[in-house]
């Protein structure tokens, strides 16, 4: 009887090819490289003793097969013999599922790279003017049927997206009046016109910052949550039992959404344009002493009403643009809580950036018809 070996062993004699040891996957490492150096030659039949193999696995099984079809495509014949009954069923087994080929997976080259990111972007576009559009149809449908809306969820997420908004808002808001009031202070100081400093922080913030502050800080905390919740409610697949239920998850999750942003920053925009305007009047006064009364008189002349609405009439829009990103990229969610994290971080980086887009479109069309 031939002693079993701790390792792996092929050795090549006259006699044939001798296999000892435990041929599973951890011990192979050694056999493969000599079975490709082994260079089969002449004609004579080739017996394979199997009998010294203590252990077989999957790998083990599909390298002798392997070195079986090596010895025939040379035109040798090839007789395995002297393996166990289990052994051996493995080994028909691997032979009547043929070869294995392992997937390889090519690596790509930079424009190659560049050009499926590009594609992988385009088809995002596409689908989210998908998803836009269907959004729009449905609230059109509502728009005639409005006892159809859930109010309840409405005023809910209004709560949620503007309420509790109003101390981070106010208070981030009033900072940069006080910012943009002494960076004034220092410049037009300088040409004994402090008076302006009113003019400045007024326009500045009812025209431009007011608005683009509060949807900024808007998007990092309310539509990361909208992408938050429906992402998980993905993961748990709430979403599918919604809609094995009959519920349509746009009626439910989105349309309360936006029609209560959509509402809310406005509001909030008017509570910033407020409290910055707050922020420059109290800097004003304790920097360059000048009175409450005065910095009042003069925003009331500085500011017109026209101003005023633009800014928020922009409001509207990037509600729009917060509620849509946001849910949206809560839909893509697939898979896993990671899968959560990166929407949630992709959607507040592109909320931030189309609505500073928007904005820039905005003063380019205003500029445009000169108002």
């Amino acid at each position: 009887m031939q002693a079993h070996t701790f390792q792996a062993e092929i050795e090549v004699g006259a006699a044939g090819i001798h296999c000892r040891g435990p041929w599973i996957v951890a011990e192979l490492g050694a056999v493969a490289r000599e079975l490709d150096r082994l260079q089969p030659g002449g004609s004579a039949p080739v017996v394979v003793d199997a009998a010294g193999v203590a252990a077989l696995d999957t790998t083990g099984a599909w390298l002798l097969r392997r070195l079986q079809r090596r010895l025939e495509q040379a035109g040798r014949e090839v007789r395995i013999e002297g393996l166990s009954a289990p052994f051996a069923d493995l080994l028909a087994q691997v032979t009547e599922l043929g070869g294995v080929e392992l997937a390889r997976t090519e690596r790509l080259g930079r424009f190659a790279e560049l050009g499926h990111r590009v594609a992988e972007g385009l088809e995002q576009v596409y689908t989210f003017f998908g998803f836009f559009g269907e959004v729009v149809l449905r609230m059109g449908a509502l728009a005639l049927t409005p006892w159809r809306v859930r109010w309840n969820a409405v005023w809910t997420d209004l709560y949620a997206a503007g309420a509790t908004a109003l101390g981070i808002v106010g208070l981030l808001s009033f900072l940069m009046g006080v910012v943009f009031a002494y960076q004034g202070a220092v410049q037009l100081s300088s040409f004994g016109a402090n008076i302006y400093i009113a003019d400045l922080v007024g326009l500045v913030m009812t025209r431009e910052l007011g608005p683009l502050l509060a949807a900024i800080i808007v998007a990092g905390r309310t539509g990361s949550a909208y992408t938050a919740q429906i992402g998980t409610m993905k993961v748990t697949e709430e979403v599918s039992a919604l809609r094995t239920i009959g519920v349509d998850p746009l009626d439910l999750l989105v349309i309360p959404k936006v029609l209560s942003l959509c509402i809310a920053l406005p509001l909030l925009s008017v509570f910033a344009d407020i409290m910055g305007v707050a922020g420059g009047m109290v800097l004003s006064k304790a920097h360059i002493g000048l009175s409450f009364t005065v910095f009042l008189d003069r925003i009331q002349e500085a500011v017109s009403v026209r101003s005023f609405l633009i800014g928020i009439g922009k409001a509207p829009v990037f509600a729009l643009i917060i509620a849509l990103i946001g849910c949206f990229q809560g839909f893509q969610v697939k898979g896993s809580a990671a899968s959560v994290g990166q929407h949630t971080t992709i959607s507040v980086v592109q909320s931030i950036f189309l609505v500073i887009v928007a904005d820039a479109l905005f003063s380019v069309v205003f500029s445009w018809l000169g108002i």
